[in-house]
C-alpha cells in the first residue's frame, strides 16, 4: 500500500515516497508502540526522508532500530533490515566508516541466520563490498 502501485506495482519513489512515507507515519502513529504496521510505517518514512533529507532519516532509523531491538527482540531479520537502512543512512551523509561497521555486522548477521547463498545475505555482501572500496580497504 505504502511502496508500490497497487496496479502496476513499480516501487514509489522520489517526492511520491517521500509523501507517503509521511502518511503511512500520521496514520500508524497513534497505534501502540508494538504495532507491527506502526514499527513498518517508520522504516517506510525513513525510506522516503533518505534521498532528501538524510541526516532525518539516520534518526529515524535510529529509532527504527531501537524500536525493533525493544519490541521484537527476536526477529533478528527485522533487526538486521533496520541496521542496513541505518548504514545506508550514514553512507549518504559521508560517515562510511560508521556506514561500514554496520553494514559488516549486518552481513555476518543475515550469512549465519539465512546462509551465504540467500539474496539478502548475498545484496548485503555487495553493500559491504562496495563500502570496502570506497574505503580503499581491498585486504579485506
Amino acid at each position: 500500500k505504502w511502496q508500490a502501485c497497487f496496479d502496476c506495482g513499480q516501487e514509489f519513489h522520489g517526492v511520491v515516497q517521500f509523501a507517503l512515507g509521511w502518511a503511512a507515519w500520521k496514520t500508524y502513529l497513534g497505534r501502540p508502540e508494538a504495532d507491527d504496521n506502526r514499527g513498518l510505517a517508520m522504516g517506510i518514512l525513513g525510506e522516503g526522508l533518505l534521498h532528501s533529507r538524510p541526516e532525518e532519516a539516520v534518526l529515524v532509523f535510529e529509532a527504527c532500530l531501537a524500536l525493533f531491538r525493544r519490541c521484537w527482540p527476536h526477529d533478528d531479520v527485522a533487526i538486521l533490515l533496520a541496521q542496513g537502512n541505518l548504514a545506508s543512512s550514514l553512507d549518504r551523509l559521508g560517515r562510511p566508516d560508521e556506514a561500514l561497521v554496520l553494514t559488516r555486522e549486518v552481513y555476518a548477521g543475515f550469512a549465519a541466520k539465512l546462509g551465504v547463498s540467500h539474496e539478502r545475505t548475498i545484496l548485503t555482501g555487495t553493500n559491504l563490498a562496495v563500502s570496502l572500496n570506497k574505503l580503499e580497504l581491498w585486504d579485506d
